[in-house]
């Protein structure tokens, strides 16, 4: 039985939460908030338990969820915990994965313990059939497309923005875009050929519309690269209409294998709840930390890292008599 602890109790944490109910080698002992935890109605019979006392559980926990946001939570919150549990994240600013492995893999290393970082779907399940594919079809070219569909990690950089209450953004691709990519044609498409980002924003009183706006659009990492659509509308509007949180996307990889021969490797998901989706890769390579830790391989690691089989609660005769 796997011992899993969560730290955060949103929309991620609580779909982790349901998550190990599906889990039967599994067992959600504690969920950390830093809200006052007589306040947090959870959905099972785990303690609820002050931030300020997580250091306590450090022989109770086999695995902490970190299920904080990529912007400001994870950067500070995994490398600190990693010095005291086997950690998981889903880190998802891509282009910082590199500098957020480097340090979380110092903290895990220099305290025996085993951090997985940057799971879900993209990253996660899309970087593995990127480099599946990039494997097979070595002379080729890669085209990811997100959407349409609520993204967490951007929702929240626009929510810690100042003067921000409330936001949601979609990401939508450019289906003539797609289509291309589709047929085989291998095109040159820019970051802004292939996606619009559309924010749904709610200010607080006093809030400069327009500053927020520009600081939006230009964001780093998150925005600037793209053509951004910023709507301001009410909270009761983004209540009613833009409460759902599906998501989705599509991984191809367009190749070739001799002159005359195209092949095109297509990958798609389509996720009625974005963050239900992510928390269920977390629980799964949360069985993984556990499996690598009992073996002595500390440190921190990707999806790239992991065998299949120590995702898995089956024996490898059971996978192989089922699945291969």
């Amino acid at each position: 039985m796997t011992k899993i602890g969560i730290l955060g109790y949103g929309n991620l944490g609580r779909g982790v939460e349901n998550s190990i109910k599906q889990n039967s080698d599994m067992e959600l002992v504690a969920i950390f908030t830093r809200r006052n935890p007589q306040d947090l109605k959870i959905n099972s019979n785990a303690k609820v338990v002050s931030i300020d006392e997580i250091e306590q559980w450090k022989d109770v926990i086999d695995v902490l969820i970190i299920c904080g946001g990529s912007a400001s939570d994870l950067p500070v919150q995994t490398p600190k915990y990693a010095q005291i549990f086997n950690v998981i994240d889903s880190f998802d600013t891509h282009a910082k994965i590199p500098e957020h492995f480097e340090n979380v893999d110092k903290s895990a290393k220099e305290n025996n313990k085993v951090a997985i970082i940057s799971v879900g779907w993209d990253p996660g399940m899309f970087s593995l059939n990127r480099l599946y594919a990039n494997a097979i079809l070595p002379e080729g070219s890669d085209y990811t497309f997100w959407g349409k569909g609520v993204s967490q990690g951007h929702s929240d950089a626009i929510r810690r923005i100042e003067g921000v209450q409330d936001a949601k953004q979609y990401t939508i691709p450019v289906e003539s875009a797609l289509e291309l990519v589709r047929s085989g044609k291998n095109p040159s498409l820019s970051t802004k050929d292939k996606h619009i980002r559309e924010c749904f924003v709610v200010l607080k009183e006093g809030a400069d519309k327009e500053k927020i706006e520009q600081q939006i659009k230009t964001m780093p990492n998150y925005f600037a690269d793209y053509t951004t659509i910023v709507h301001f509308i009410s909270q009761e509007e983004l209540n009613k209409n833009h409460s759902a949180i599906a998501h989705g996307g599509f991984v191809f990889r367009s190749g070739k294998t001799s002159d005359n021969t195209n092949h095109v490797i297509e990958y798609s998901l389509k996720l009625d709840s974005n963050p239900e989706f992510t928390s269920s890769v977390l629980v799964a390579y949360a069985r993984a930390a556990h499996k690598l830790a009992q073996e002595k391989q500390f440190g921190a690691k990707t999806v790239f890292d992991i065998a299949p089989k120590y995702l898995i609660n089956k024996t490898n005769e059971e996978i192989r008599k089922t699945m291969l």
